[in-house]
């Protein structure tokens, strides 16, 4: 079949695309340019002599020409571009360049596939990453109502800032310049509409998480201590099918929550967390791990969590507990970073939460 095969690799920017084909049997190369769109691209795919397998990276355009090529028939994968394979002394880039070579290691086997969303899931995933915007902009709206304040010596007395007290507290704040004046309520009003969005994002993905799609293994991952439902559903999202892993350890692996390591002869160096795949997730993951310090214990609120869930997903999420409590003891008794001790535990309980979602 090998013999047979058309590859053709596409290096795709939002104004332009280049494709090179590559026919095995004859050696023949098959270059060309096309301009925005995807439809000149199908037509020239379906064109070529069949059957074909053809790529392109992952990156700022989306999935649109891959769907368009699935519904057309023609065989596309989207490859992930932090695996490609790049020779260290090639000095010259150029999109023709890129091409030719994501079409030869097509042919060699050395891609890898990522694992492409349903257009509902990449929905409901656009939405969850709206309120992370949402929340990463009011985190710096707050900083310059602070900042200006600080500039003209305005120091809020009590610890417990972002409160309805301190609302209050800025609501009466004046200032002799009318220029400042405006400034500092157009920085308000910054924060106001910023805490308006988050909270119709809130409501809005409460219901989404409801949905049959994902309501059952969002419900399964709030049995953990340290998740409730949208950063359950985030996690749903972000990770997309657990069971695509298959293998607990490859979660945290996927999640860039691994040590590096460079390994040379009888050298052997681990090093910092690789920090690959969904940064959002991995830092979901971390404030969850914080929990986890305190002795095991089911109470209210995550009993609540917890009520209608399998026993077996029950009895997952409290060995989580213990085995996460007992880890963070031992790496506090010697004496670890809490930095460190908290990324350890994440990435136990991303293996724990592997479990609970694949559990029959």
């Amino acid at each position: 079949m090998t013999g047979t095969m058309t590859y053709v690799g596409l290096d795709v920017h939002a104004r332009s695309t280049q494709a090179c084909a590559l026919d095995p049997l004859s050696g023949e190369l098959r270059r060309r340019g096309f301009g925005p769109g995807i439809d000149a691209v199908l037509a020239w795919l379906q064109g070529l002599p069949q059957p074909l397998r053809a790529c392109y990276e992952a990156g700022p355009t989306g999935f649109a020409l891959y769907r368009a090529a699935q519904a057309a028939g023609i065989a596309v994968e989207v490859v992930a571009p932090s695996k490609t394979p790049r020779a260290a002394g090639d000095r010259v880039k150029t999109d023709r360049k890129d091409a030719e070579l994501l079409c030869r290691l097509l042919l060699a086997g050395q891609l890898t596939a990522i694992a492409v969303p349903s257009p509902t899931f990449e929905a409901a995933r656009d939405l969850t990453r709206a309120r992370e915007q949402v929340r990463v902009d009011l985190c710096r709206a707050r900083h310059r109502v602070s900042k200006l304040l600080l500039r003209y010596g305005r120091v809020y007395a009590e610890k417990s800032t972002w409160t309805q007290k301190h609302r209050r507290w800025l609501a009466g704040q004046r200032f002799e310049s009318v220029n400042t004046e405006l400034a500092y309520l157009d920085a308000l009003a910054a924060v106001d509409g910023l805490l308006a969005r988050r909270v119709a994002l809130d409501e809005r993905l409460s219901r989404l998480a409801l949905e049959p799609e994902w309501a059952a293994t969002v419900a399964r991952l709030r049995c953990f201590r340290g998740l409730d439902t949208l950063s359950a559903l985030v996690l749903c999202l972000e990770v997309g099918e657990f069971a695509r892993f298959r293998r607990a350890i490859q979660l945290p692996a996927w999640l860039g929550l691994t040590p590096s390591r460079n390994q040379s002869g009888e050298s052997d160096v681990s090093g910092p967390i690789t920090k690959t795949g969904s940064r959002y997730a991995r830092r979901i993951l971390v404030e969850a791990a914080w929990h986890y310090g305190r002795p095991p214990r089911v109470g209210v609120t995550l009993g609540r969590r917890q009520q209608g869930q399998p026993d077996h997903v029950l009895q997952i999420a409290w060995r989580c507990q213990h085995r996460l409590h007992r880890l963070h003891r031992r790496l506090h008794e010697r004496r670890k970073p809490p930095n460190v001790v908290t990324v350890a535990l994440a990435r136990e309980l991303a293996c724990f939460l592997w479990a609970a979602a694949v559990a029959a």
